[in-house]
């Protein structure tokens, strides 16, 4: 089971991977709202605000978000982990229910490149 920090690291490098993007990804990652990832196995959220391409202002929270964040993903450690080591592919993943994405219909519009 992957340890918080484990998830927290997954988190800096997914926000650096997306900085770092360039093109669609690099526009769909645009977006400024607010985030939430829960993850189940550790009972814990991370709250943030995805802006300018990066992942900012990330606290780590114990339980479920204290607010409900514009986009919401809930998940296991270890699939963050797998996720951003690009072990697990998102849209099976979604698709099968073990990572779940919610959001505003034109966010997941636009998310959708990201996938």
């Amino acid at each position: 089971m992957a340890t918080i920090e484990e998830c927290r690291t997954a988190l800096d490098r997914l926000s650096d991977n997306l900085a770092q993007a360039e093109g669609d990804v690099r526009r769909a990652a645009a977006l400024d709202r607010s985030l939430s990832c829960r993850i189940t196995d550790l009972d814990i959220t991370f709250t943030g605000r995805l802006r300018g391409g990066r992942i900012r202002e990330v606290v780590t929270v114990p339980g479920p978000p204290p607010e409900r964040a514009q986009i919401r993903l809930t998940m296991a450690g270890d699939d963050l982990v797998a996720l951003v080591d690009g072990r697990l592919n998102f849209a099976k993943a979604w698709a099968s229910g073990q990572v779940r994405l919610e959001a505003g219909l034109l966010d997941l519009l636009r998310l959708r490149t990201l996938l």
